[in-house]
């Protein structure tokens, strides 16, 4: 089901995705509590998952500085359709909900949002044995098909199982280890492989794209902070790949679908992790490194027209 949503709410939603603000624990309480009795009432069986599930296992409750929920299913199991979805997503709109519904390669994305919370359900598809995570972390589907029950926030929820081992293909080892926004970033993406996420984009195709058809491909200026390109400098893009820029400073990439997008950039004693970027296919961007950020920054790349 594509349904349209109103200008007024896709920029509400954007703002809510592009404007981080720690999460109101107390109303995220109350909206999770809500997900819930929606899901309840389809019979749609759901996991906490990323900072949420972390919170759960770790903290007994949200992350402070987490800025949404995430919670996730698996198409194929526990009788989960996509009949089911839009029938789910047109019960959050009637919640008073903004939902907008996204299709990647790997998984359907469902968006709400109810100011100042927002919630992320992920209906992830079983592809190899496996579940694709953002921004590309391959994950055994063998964790979801079996879920743990817990106590949280005096209710009953599910998180993947054993959800110490989730938690690890997730986070890194450290997981135990509480890590603010800016400090967890880097651990996230150097655990994805090159190539990781399925779909449309496979190493003959990034070469086809890169070096036979250039102008299909999307382009990544880097600038160094006086704002001078930078050629051979490392950009890897989360799941899709690795590549060095060329004597006028832009990098070539194989971008599958318009999506949020990790990268990593490095040059000289410099390296920035970029961990929330639009990105669309055929489209330029610009990169400037600021001496003074090294971490935390998202959406910083820029339109090059």
């Amino acid at each position: 089901m594509h349904e349209i949503i109103r200008p007024e709410d896709e920029a509400a939603m954007e703002r809510s995705i592009e404007i981080l603000q720690p999460l109101d624990v107390a109303k995220a309480e109350e909206v999770l509590k809500e997900v819930k009795q929606i899901f309840d009432k389809h019979g749609i069986t759901f996991f906490l998952r990323k900072g949420t599930c972390l919170g759960a296992v770790r903290d007994k409750g949200l992350i402070p500085w987490d800025d949404d929920l995430d919670v996730g299913s698996v198409i194929g199991f526990h009788g989960l359709t996509e009949k089911s979805i839009d029938q789910v997503a047109a019960s959050f709109r009637e919640s008073g909900f903004i939902t907008k519904v996204d299709y990647p390669d790997y998984a359907i994305s469902v968006t709400t949002l109810k100011p100042p919370v927002r919630a992320d359900w992920m209906i992830h598809r079983i592809i190899d044995d496996s579940t694709f995570h953002w921004p590309g972390v391959r994950i055994p589907a063998r964790l979801f098909n079996q879920l743990k029950e817990i106590d949280f926030l005096g209710e009953k929820f599910q998180v993947p199982n054993p959800p110490e081992e989730y938690l690890g293909f997730m986070y890194g080892s450290e997981w135990a280890v509480p890590k603010k926004r800016g400090s967890y970033e880097k651990d996230v993406v150097d655990l994805i492989p090159m190539d990781s996420l399925p779909g449309r984009v496979r190493k003959g195709k990034q070469f086809i794209v890169k070096h036979l058809l250039p102008w299909l491909a999307t382009r990544i200026k880097v600038l160094d902070a006086t704002g001078e390109p930078v050629a051979g400098a490392e950009v890897v893009v989360a799941g899709l790949g690795r590549t060095t820029t060329n004597g006028q400073g832009y990098a070539r990439f194989c971008i599958p679908y318009s999506f949020i997008y990790s990268l990593i950039l490095r040059f000289e004693d410099h390296e920035e992790v970029l961990y929330e970027e639009n990105l669309s296919p055929g489209k330029k961007y610009v990169y400037q490194a600021d001496d003074q950020t090294t971490s935390g920054r998202i959406f910083t790349l820029t339109s090059d027209n």
